[in-house]
């Protein structure tokens, strides 16, 4: 997981939105602890609203299924 934490810092540190989309939710793919889930998912998350990206709709319906987001 350092390379991935490594990739997430430096996409920060670019301001590359769309990395951080694919690099928390791949750290979230990568954990079993579900409190880690949620946190690397709800980041995901967060940043694909404020890019209107394409798997927005994807990562809240999985907060949804963990209980970490509330259905509309």
């Amino acid at each position: 997981m350092y390379d991935l934490d490594a990739a997430l810092l430096a996409a920060h540190a670019a301001g590359d939105s769309h990395a951080l989309v694919t690099l928390y939710r791949a750290a979230a793919d990568q954990t079993s602890d579900q409190a880690a889930r949620a946190f690397y998912l709800t980041h995901a998350h967060v940043f694909a609203l404020e890019l209107g990206h394409p798997d927005t709709a994807h990562l809240r319906a999985a907060l949804i299924n963990m209980g970490c987001e509330t259905p509309l």
